[in-house]
């Protein structure tokens, strides 16, 4: 069975603005209980629900800035930004 990525399946676009509310609930959780956000992104519940572009458009969701303030996630874009993954 072949993966389709999201710029050969055109619909898959419909289905970011679903997935993010889940993700930023998930990441604001487990930050909450005390983890770092960048092991969060890398958890594999989120790496297996988004590209590394959504992971990036995360770091601007209002709602994770201002729970995590502007700061850190300025942080965390300098060392994604370091070390990409390529996932």
């Amino acid at each position: 069975m072949r993966r389709w990525s999201r710029r050969k399946n055109p619909f898959a676009l419909l289905f970011i603005s679903r997935r993010e509310p889940y993700l930023v609930q998930y990441v604001l959780r487990e930050h909450k209980r005390g983890r770092a956000l960048h092991a969060v992104l890398e958890d594999s519940y989120v790496q297996n629900r988004s590209t590394p572009e959504d992971r990036a458009r995360l770091l601007d969701h209002p709602d994770l800035v201002a729970a995590l303030g502007r700061r850190a996630v300025d942080d965390l874009r300098l060392t994604l930004a370091a070390h990409p993954t390529g996932r």
